[in-house]
C-alpha cells in the first residue's frame, strides 16, 4: 500500500485507543510499510490534538535517541521527540503499573523554558537565557507494541513511548551544576543497575534542547513558556516489576525515590 492512501488520523485513532486501554499492538509498519517518518510525526500530531480534545493539554517536549551509539543502531542521524501532557506527570512518589504493558524507567534532566525558543541555529547561550530552571527527572517510557518491538516509524507514532513522569521536588539554577560532568547512577532495590552521566545525552542536555527547538522548527513550531523539557536518558532504560524500589542519584542535584507498585 502506497504512503499516499494511509489514513493518518485513523491510525493515530487506533494508536490512542491501545494507549489508553493499555494494550498491546502489531507494528504499524507490518500492514503500512511505506509509511515514513514525517507520517509518524503527522500521527503523533493528530493523536495530540486528540488527547488535547479531551482535555489532556501539551505542556513539553521529550527527547529520545539522545545518545550516538543508539543513533546508530537504528540507522539516524539525529534525536526523535514526543509529547508530553498534563496527564502523564505524576506528582506522587508512587509509580502504578495499572494501565501499563511495558514499564522501564530511566533517569534525566528536565528543563523548564521561561522563554519561547524558535529555530534551526539555536545556540547553548539561547537555551541557557530561555531556561528558568532545570529539575532532576525520571520518566516511565512504555511502548504499546508487542515484544517491545518496533521500527524507527512505529516508535515516533507512538508519541516515542511515552508514558509517565516524574520531576524532583527542587528546582535548580540553570548554572548550579556543570550537567556534562554530573554523575547519575541509578539503583534497584538497592543495587546499581546502571551509572552513566549528562554527556551521554547529546554531549550535553543543553544541545537537546538545539535539537528538538531545530526539528519542530520545520513544521513551524516551537518551544513555548512554561514547557517542561525532557532531555532523554542518562542511563539505559531499566524494566520494573511490582514491589521494585527504585532511587536516582543524580549528584549535586538530589536523590529521586520511587515506590513501584501494582495499583
Amino acid at each position: 500500500m502506497k504512503t499516499k492512501a494511509i489514513d493518518l488520523k485513523k491510525l493515530a485513532e487506533h494508536v490512542d485507543r491501545h494507549q489508553n486501554d493499555a494494550e498491546e499492538m502489531e507494528k504499524l509498519t507490518l500492514q503500512y510499510p511505506d509509511l515514513s517518518v514525517e507520517d509518524a510525526y503527522k500521527i503523533q500530531s493528530l493523536w495530540g490534538e486528540l488527547a488535547g480534545a479531551r482535555g489532556d493539554r501539551m505542556i513539553g517536549w521529550k527527547m529520545g535517541l539522545t545518545s550516538r551509539a543508539k543513533q546508530e543502531s537504528v540507522g539516524v542521524k539525529e534525536p526523535i521527540y514526543g509529547r508530553l501532557t498534563q496527564s502523564m506527570e505524576v506528582a506522587d512518589r508512587k509509580l502504578e503499573l495499572s494501565g501499563l504493558i511495558h514499564p522501564r524507567v530511566e533517569p534525566e534532566v528536565a528543563f523548564v523554558m521561561k522563554d519561547e525558543l524558535k529555530g534551526e541555529n539555536l545556540t547553548p547561550r539561547d537555551i541557557w537565557a530561555a531556561t528558568d530552571f532545570i529539575m532532576p527527572a525520571v520518566e516511565v517510557i512504555d511502548s504499546r507494541y508487542k515484544n517491545f518491538s518496533f521500527t524507527l516509524e512505529d516508535v515516533v507514532a507512538d508519541n516515542a513511548s511515552s508514558s509517565k513522569f516524574f520531576l524532583g521536588d527542587q528546582a535548580y539554577s540553570p548554572y548550579h551544576t556543570s550537567l556534562s560532568d554530573m554523575p547519575v547512577s541509578l539503583y534497584k532495590n538497592g543495587e546499581v543497575v546502571q551509572s552513566g552521566s549528562g554527556a551521554a545525552v547529546l554531549g550535553h542536555p543543553v544541545r537537546s534542547i538545539m535539537e528538538l527547538a531545530k526539528m519542530i522548527n520545520r513544521l513551524g513550531l516551537s518551544i513555548d513558556p512554561g514547557m517542561v523539557i525532557l532531555t532523554g536518558g542518562i542511563t539505559e532504560a531499566v524494566h520494573v516489576y511490582d514491589g521494585d524500589d527504585i532511587e536516582v542519584d543524580f549528584g549535586t542535584l538530589g536523590k529521586m525515590k520511587l515506590d513501584v507498585t501494582a495499583s
